[in-house]
C-alpha cells in the first residue's frame, strides 16, 4: 500500500480546536479519516515552525490520498501539504528503467 507524508498547518480556528480537543483528540480524527478509506495511520507527530502536524500513512491509492486532503483542507481548519513517500526498492527498481526522452532544444 502506498505510504503518504501529510503536513498540516493550523489556521486559526484549527489551533481553537486543538486547544480545545488535543492532541490525542486530533490523532483519533486523523486516524478515523484514514480508517474510512482503508488506509492506516502509522504516526502523528506535532511541530512548531511552518508545519504544525506531520502524519506518516498508508492509503491504498492517490484518489483516497486526494479525498483526505480535500475533505481536511475544505473545513478551513487546516492547510494540507500531501506528499507519496517512495521506498528503497521503489526507487532502484525506477533507476532501472529505460526513458526515451528528448530535451527541449536537443
Amino acid at each position: 500500500m502506498p505510504k503518504y507524508l501529510i503536513q498540516a498547518t493550523y489556521t486559526t480556528e484549527g489551533v481553537k480546536g486543538l486547544l480545545k480537543e488535543g492532541g490525542s483528540a486530533r490523532r483519533k480524527a486523523v486516524e478515523d479519516a484514514l480508517s474510512s478509506v482503508g488506509g492506516t495511520l502509522e504516526a502523528v507527530y506535532f511541530a512548531f515552525g511552518d508545519t504544525d502536524v506531520y502524519v506518516i500513512c498508508d492509503v491504498p491509492d492517490a484518489e483516497s490520498a486526494i479525498a483526505i486532503s480535500l475533505i481536511a483542507g475544505a473545513t478551513g481548519t487546516v492547510h494540507v501539504k500531501t506528499t507519496v513517500l517512495i521506498t528503497t526498492e521503489q526507487m532502484d527498481a525506477a533507476t532501472k528503467k529505460t526513458v526515451r526522452f528528448r530535451p527541449a532544444g536537443g
